[in-house]
């Protein structure tokens, strides 16, 4: 990814941009992506199974044993290009989509009907939603790809991602992490705090429910400036949902705690029991036909919906310092705790300015490694190649101990109440300033057409 910082644009969103998440699915099968599954298939642990099995491409389950009217899919937000796909832009434009959608937040509009409320359950019993049980350690049934939207009294709507936890036919135990917004808003509510869980949204709400905006910036205008995003209230509560959304599930998080986990995390490693706050559900409303989406929990979908939308933020905070000309999380580091940065270097030190900004850019990043333009962030051999032949560990090493990190490195400094530590690592493996860059540059064969050489006729004979 070597694009021109000074003057890269990105076109105006129209309604042709719009996707549900059932029109997506259409577009996969279109495009020949959609892997479908017509065997029928158990949602304890067979489903998972076959799902993971076939990472990286959106797979359609039509026949879930016991849930005769519901279709689950799994894997839709497992690559980029089904970002880019969704959102009409090209893959080396998603970082700069995702920066624009986060500085231009746009009020989504609210209808007056709307698919997701198709069909309306009063008497509901989670039982009857084919919610997976993915790993033999797994604390029970879990849904991992909800979005959660609930309402500060100050700052207003929010949107993030809560595990759920099935508990019983009305109730999920879920997992709220401290000081962030789900728990802000219930430290000043008394009493139960009205929430909206929506499955099978768009692949741009998705998006947004990762990103971490200011507090007060509302993640479903995120969403709306990414592609059009029409909101409709909710039958129960003042709350607003996507109203192309599959299932939206309206309900209370209640005073009432309970044991949650143990379940897989992002870093594969399985993550511990808390009591953690319980949800009443009051009502279920559907499209028709509803297809569930089943997110693998430590899969390339949570993946890159927890990481992609670190990117724009490291982006931004460099760009402060230096030229940065892209910035990328990977998936070898949990695409949580990894990053690498490109950057067109102006001065001797914006290599090590540029490891400290994206520290500040992505607080959980553990490790970064900033690379030239003619370095490809997006290919790992590049990326070693660069540390291979412009890394000096003793010149161009930045470490820096007792950092806050994340709480899913289980590496790091964890006390209960008090925030994770770890060490910190920085690689500046830019060309040093002052040097003679034809030392550093790598030859090039020429390029050929093989099928101008490969199976063809002896001509000789």
């Amino acid at each position: 990814m070597n694009l021109d910082w000074l003057t890269y644009e990105i076109g105006t969103i129209s309604l042709e941009n719009a996707m549900s998440f059932r029109e997506f699915l259409d577009q996969a099968d279109a495009s020949g992506d959609l892997v479908t599954i017509n065997k029928p298939v158990s949602a304890t642990f067979e489903l998972a199974n076959v799902a993971h099995a076939l990472e990286g491409r959106p797979v359609l389950f039509n026949h879930v044993e016991g849930y005769p009217d519901w279709r689950v899919c799994a894997g839709p937000c497992s690559d980029r290009k089904y970002f880019a796909m969704s959102l009409g832009v090209a893959i080396p434009d998603l970082m700069h989509h995702l920066a624009r959608a986060l500085d231009n937040p746009t009020p989504p509009p609210l209808v007056d009907t709307a698919v997701c409320q198709e069909v309306v359950v009063e008497d509901v019993d989670l039982n009857n939603l084919p919610i997976l049980l993915h790993l033999p350690q797994d604390a029970g049934y879990y849904i991992a790809s909800a979005v959660v939207i609930t309402k500060d009294p100050e700052l207003g709507r929010n949107m993030c991602y809560h595990r759920l936890l099935r508990l019983d036919e009305k109730h999920f135990a879920a997992r709220i992490v401290e000081r962030r917004g789900t728990h802000t808003a219930m430290s000043k509510t008394e009493g139960d705090l009205p929430v909206a869980i929506c499955i099978g949204v768009s692949l741009a709400t998705h998006l947004a429910a990762s990103m971490s905006p200011p507090p007060g910036v509302d993640e479903l205008s995120v969403a709306h400036a990414l592609a059009p995003t029409p909101l409709v209230k909710c039958l129960t509560s003042d709350l607003e949902v996507p109203a192309d959304a599959e299932i939206v599930l309206e309900g209370r998080i209640t005073q009432r705690r309970i044991s949650e986990g143990p379940f897989m995390d992002l870093t594969e490693t399985m993550d511990i029991v808390r009591q953690q706050p319980v949800i009443e559900i009051d009502l279920l409303t559907h499209r028709r036909n509803p297809i569930f989406h089943a997110l693998l929990p430590g899969g390339l979908e949570h993946k890159l919906l927890m990481g992609m939308p670190r990117e724009p933020t490291i982006f931004n905070e460099v760009n402060k310092v230096t030229r940065c000309t892209g910035a990328v999380i990977t998936p070898g580091g949990a695409s949580w705790l990894h990053a690498v940065v490109q950057i067109d270097k102006q001065g001797p030190e914006d290599g090590r300015l540029a490891i400290a900004a994206a520290f500040r850019g992505h607080g959980s990043l553990k490790h970064v490694w900033v690379v030239d333009t003619d370095v490809d962030i997006y290919d790992p051999m590049q990326v070693e190649w660069a540390v291979a032949t412009r890394f000096q560990a003793d010149q161009d090493l930045v470490v820096m101990s007792g950092q806050p990190g994340s709480s899913l490195d289980p590496s790091g400094l964890h006390v209960p109440g008090q925030k994770s530590l770890t060490a910190k690592m920085g690689l500046d493996c830019t060309i040093p300033w002052g040097a003679d860059k034809s030392k550093y540059v790598r030859g090039e064969y020429g390029r050929v057409d093989l099928n101008d050489y490969v199976n063809q006729p002896d001509s000789a004979a």
